[in-house]
């Protein structure tokens, strides 16, 4: 490090100058990067489910209906009107309601009435309609303008082009609520008005760089764009301020402002390396994930960590020389106490943090395994009092729980297709199912039908039944559907049949979530231990350090189950990677700084010194973490969005209280164990 910080500190204009090429390049690339809203893109490729879609892509030009329409208080006249109307805008592939199963010039009361009700009930009518997912955005705006406030829109597509729009709106004004707050408290934990600049400053280029970098992925998901800049400066911030409190120390000891910098590097780039590398660690151990949310966020990430890592040791160290004078003018006294009594405290309740940790252990492991968890698209906005979620509910209650679950098997025997739908038909659960034999008939020959109504119902290889159950997206009683459905199928075509469907797809999905967990836990435990076994070059430090970060994750894991709460899969896989590659960085700081105090001190004054030198580092990098998480989860309506964000704020006070008391608690406990498995380390006696 000593010959970069050289290397750094004489060609300082014109890696400033590169910095600022790059940042120029990345805003302007960054326009290039579209954001994905549709969670299905994102399956596992090897499941059953998408396979069967894939198929069902190929061998018909028309999707699974993906929005639901009810107009309220029409008569069949007004409701063939609204249909027209609503079938010529663009991206409308089809439009179904009951005049494409009976006709509607038939009184309607000689109708069975449970095929009626699937389709007009109390004068409300309900429309299925197929969304071109390119051009859905500007659909749904249309469409709304056809029906009104008043009426109602549900499914995948109303679902995807509300999220956009919410979530673009929400990035911004967390923004503007985060930042604020994240200047006070580093003001608070500063000693000068412009050194929050300079760590804002400095991630702020960093989340550029990464933004812009993003481009040559082509595409992101709409979970790592919306959180990916909010938690790339929570993560990555107490990086910056490792380094420049380590300046400030420096420049106590060293008139050369320069020297005091090589010296701050020299001092800290173990820690923030070590720090850094856990991180990317524990976000690149996401690219296993089957389910490719996991690989989108891991990539963006890491890289963004990466980029934070390399703008903290390069570019920084450059700002702070050139504007120390300005630091120096912007002097105002410590806001913040010495932790004096803080610091004993830690030392005096050290016996009972350890009973603490002993007990929680084998309750918090266990809870955090045994989470129920929700999986679709349909359960993403949390508040049902208004907007999406307001309006699936109603028109739950007006024609109740819809599903769509498609069905392909091979065609051309029409006599057991018809014996396989009335088998399923013996299912209360299913509603309805259209296909060629239910809509055309088993005895009309093929050839004697319009290409138009064939065209959805047979393809080259497959016949196509649309089955209605109702059932929600998701569920143990709409999983047992599934299995029951897939039974019948077999029975009749062995592993012939294709089924697909949100509740196919989240089925299949429910079944790699915990292999996933697994796998991507047990590398990022030990990548990370590998990082944490080279840094400290001791055998028995890695352990403690990654036992008191685990037991934190396990904590916050905890709470849903206990307060019987569901969990979105996607945060549960999301939040262990982001919680141990993000607060494993206070424990490192203070571990380091405890064997660098622990050489000249005994191990009780070592603690409270320790306390003392890295409180105000991690008090900050905590309260960043916890405030970008509480904003997310507070002011997101996207489900996913808004779990991850408690889960962080949560995660991240936890690590911070474990880090504080048990962390000192088994240091001091297995002081002789570190000192004997620690190499060149030498405890004071």
């Amino acid at each position: 490090m000593k010959t970069i910080s050289e290397i750094l500190m004489k060609h300082k204009k014109k890696i400033l100058i590169l910095f600022i090429i790059a940042v120029i390049f990345s805003a302007f690339i960054s326009q290039l990067v579209s954001v994905n809203y549709n969670m299905m893109d994102y399956l596992p490729e090897d499941a059953k489910s998408t396979k069967s879609l894939e198929i069902m892509n190929k061998e018909f030009d028309t999707a699974i209906p993906n929005l639901r329409i009810v107009v309220k208080n029409v008569s069949i006249t007004e409701a063939l009107d609204y249909k027209d109307k609503i079938s010529k805008v663009e991206g409308v592939e089809e439009i179904t309601w009951i005049d494409d199963t009976v006709s509607t010039y038939i009184p309607l009361e000689t109708l069975d009435e449970d095929v009626l009700e699937n389709y007009y009930k109390d004068n409300n009518a309900i429309f299925s309609v197929v969304l071109n997912e390119d051009t859905q955005v500007e659909a749904i705006s249309e469409i709304r303008n056809i029906i009104g406030n008043d009426n109602l829109m549900a499914g995948d597509s109303y679902n995807n082009v509300s999220a956009e729009n919410a979530t673009s709106d929400e990035i911004i004004r967390i923004v503007l609520f985060i930042i604020p707050l994240i200047f006070l408290i580093l003001l608070l934990t500063t000693t000068s008005w412009f050194e929050p600049i300079l760590f804002l400053g400095t991630i702020g280029i960093a989340i550029i760089l990464n933004v812009g970098t993003n481009a040559f992925l082509g595409e992101i998901s709409f979970v790592t764009n919306a959180a990916g800049s909010i938690l790339q400066l929570a993560v990555s911030m107490d990086y910056s301020i490792f380094l420049l409190h380590r300046f400030a120390e420096e420049r106590e000891k060293e008139d050369n402002v320069e020297n005091a910098m090589k010296n701050a590097l020299m001092k800290s780039y173990k820690s923030i390396l070590s720090s850094g590398l856990t991180t990317v660690v524990g976000f690149a151990a996401l690219i296993l994930m089957k389910f490719k949310i996991g690989p989108d966020m891991g990539i963006v990430m890491a890289k963004s960590i990466a980029l934070s890592l390399i703008s903290v040791l390069f570019l920084l160290p450059i700002l702070a020389i050139y504007s120390y004078k300005l630091i120096d003018k912007t002097k105002h006294r410590k806001l913040m106490p010495k932790f004096e009594g803080f610091s004993k405290l830690v030392v005096k309740l050290s016996v009972v943090a350890i009973v603490i940790f002993v007990f929680l252990i084998v309750p918090s492991n266990l809870a955090s395994k045994k989470i129920e968890f929700s999986y679709g698209a349909s359960e993403i906005f949390k508040d049902k009092t208004k907007g999406v979620g307001y309006e699936q509910i109603q028109i739950e209650k007006l024609f109740g729980k819809s599903n769509q679950v498609v069905l392909m098997v091979p065609k051309g025997d029409f006599a057991k297709e018809e014996k396989l739908i009335n088998e399923m038909y013996e299912l209360p659960e299913v509603k309805n199912i259209t296909s060629y034999v239910t809509s055309v008939g088993s005895e009309i020959p093929m050839e004697y039908v319009p290409q138009d109504k064939l065209k959805d119902l047979i393809s080259e290889n497959y016949s196509r039944m649309i089955i209605d159950i109702n059932r929600p997206a998701q569920g143990d009683e709409t999983f047992e559907t599934v299995e029951k459905l897939r039974d019948i199928s077999n029975k009749y075509y062995g592993d012939e049949y294709q089924m697909c469907g949100e509740s196919v797809n989240t089925y299949d999905m429910k079944e790699t979530v915990i292999k996933d967990n697994i796998v991507v836990n047990a590398v990022a435990i030990i990548a990370i231990f590998i990082i944490l076994l080279f840094n400290f070059k001791s055998l028995s430090l890695p352990f403690i350090l990654l036992l008191v970060i685990e037991l934190s994750i396990w904590i916050n894991l905890s709470f849903p189950y206990f307060a019987n709460q569901n969990l979105n899969y996607i945060s549960y896989l999301i939040i262990s990677s982001i919680q141990l590659g993000a607060t494993i960085d206070y424990a490192i700081l203070y571990t380091d700084r405890y064997i660098e105090n622990r050489k000249e001190l005994q191990k009780i004054e070592a603690i409270k010194q320790t306390t003392k030198d890295t409180i105000l580092s991690i008090l900050t990098s905590a309260g960043i973490l916890t405030i970008a998480g509480f904003f997310l989860g507070s002011l997101s309506s996207n489900q996913v969005i808004s779990e991850l964000g408690i889960l962080v704020c949560r995660g991240a006070i936890i690590s911070e209280l474990l880090v504080f008391f048990v962390l000192p608690a088994l240091l001091k406990l297995f002081d002789k164990l570190i000192n004997k498995t620690t190499k060149d380390v030498k405890f004071k006696n």
